[in-house]
């Protein structure tokens, strides 16, 4: 029964099952398991791409996700286009606890690829090549390990993405003011993850010389956050009443704002004082009752 700490002997599986199919030419594992110095533990899953003479079957028939244990559930990637060929990805949970992301390339995709100046960046990320019949990685660029770095932004985009979040903080009160629980939640998670975490993100890559790689969801953040902002962010989750609400609404735009000032500071750029003035005026008549 394989498991996600049994990387060796995932990995032989892989290549051996891949050895025995003819119409697989190449096996490239990408991700974590391939970048220098990565933090793995038992939740760290596989990223494969099988490149084959035909992806249709597998797409049809996939008894040869049988091959690697017990499947206990799949999410099927919908078949996209990549420059100009179909591909698909079949995200596959076994229950020995084994995950293996599965994404199926045919032999033309993989040529273009082969030949690029500059790798796409799930394949600049990391990749090592397991099994190549025909040679057909010869040549490809080797990896960066520093795709997905976010850059730094613009005055431009500092200045919408702070307007972004005023703009939408009006709706979160018409929540409160109206007892509408669940859209509510919504747009605070909204103003609290979309927002302030990516503002947090900005100050955190300013702090690292824009070096720090952000998962999906901003997976590892927490490792760079002060533990008194995130107690901060713990805090504005709690309550359900009217009162509550209210805290946590203006507790996420006081913490944005003291983020996005570091940030702009730092940035050089002005942070735009007069429109949250205005904002935070418009919220305390709303909660007042003197606006409707």
């Amino acid at each position: 029964m394989l498991k996600n700490t049994d990387e060796k002997a995932v990995i032989k599986k892989i290549t051996a099952w891949a050895e025995s199919k003819p119409d697989i030419r190449t096996v490239i594992l990408t991700s974590s398991r391939t970048k220098p110095n990565a933090e793995l533990d038992e939740f760290s899953d596989y990223d494969v791409i099988f490149v084959a003479e035909n992806i249709k079957p597998y797409r049809e028939d996939e008894n040869w996700l049988d091959e690697y244990g017990k499947v206990l559930g799949v999410y099927r990637d919908p078949v996209e286009t990549r420059f100009g060929f179909e591909r698909f990805i079949n995200v596959t949970q076994y229950e020995s606890g084994l995950k293996i992301d599965f994404t199926l390339w045919p032999i033309e995709l993989m040529k273009h690829i082969a030949r690029m100046d500059e790798l796409p960046d799930y394949i600049a990320d990391g990749y090592k090549v397991l099994l190549d019949k025909d040679k057909l990685t010869q040549g490809m660029k080797a990896p960066s390990y520093r795709a997905f770095i976010p850059k730094p932004p613009t005055e431009v985009e500092y200045l919408k993405f702070c307007e972004g979040f005023f703009y939408n903080t009006p709706y979160a009160a018409k929540h409160i003011r109206r007892g509408e629980f669940f859209p509510l939640k919504d747009m605070l998670n909204y103003l609290r993850y979309e927002k302030l975490r990516k503002m947090l993100e900005w100050k955190v890559e300013i702090e690292h010389d824009w070096t720090i790689k952000s998962g999906v969801s901003s997976k590892g953040l927490e490792k760079y956050v002060s533990p008194k902002i995130l107690k901060e962010i713990e805090d504005s989750w709690k309550g359900f009443t009217t009162e509550e609400n209210w805290k946590a609404l203006f507790t996420i735009i006081n913490m944005f704002g003291r983020e996005a000032r570091e940030v702009g500071k730092r940035l050089g750029y002005k942070y735009p004082e007069a429109k949250e003035k205005r904002l935070l005026a418009f919220l305390k008549k709303v909660k007042s009752g003197e606006l409707p």
